[in-house]
């Protein structure tokens, strides 16, 4: 038996209604995404190669024998200890890249 016109619209209507409802209720409930995320390539590229560059420079002065200053007569050993903090800084903002 076929449907009347009215039912028909009366479902019609009923299931945009759903939908809207639906669609403010998800908007109302979602989360704002967090601002653009840019600078993290950028910052954690240029913190690992600062770390690499440090233990780089720290060994070959080492090696050949040239004193820098603060860098080899005051902090020594601990130079290899910052490199290595560079580079973990470095791998731990790369988790921020989405």
């Amino acid at each position: 038996m076929p449907e009347s016109k009215v039912r028909k619209a009366a479902a019609e209507k009923k299931k945009l209604t759903d939908r809207s409802v639906a669609t403010e209720a998800e908007k109302r409930d979602s989360v704002a995404a967090p601002g653009s995320r840019a600078w993290v390539v950028p910052t954690f590229i240029t913190v690992g190669l600062l770390g690499v560059l440090w233990l780089v420079v720290f060994y070959i002065t080492n090696a050949v024998g040239i004193t820098i200053p603060v860098f080899s007569d005051v902090l020594g050993s601990w130079n290899v200890a910052i490199g290595m903090v560079l580079m973990a800084a470095s791998f731990a903002l790369a988790t921020l890249w989405k």
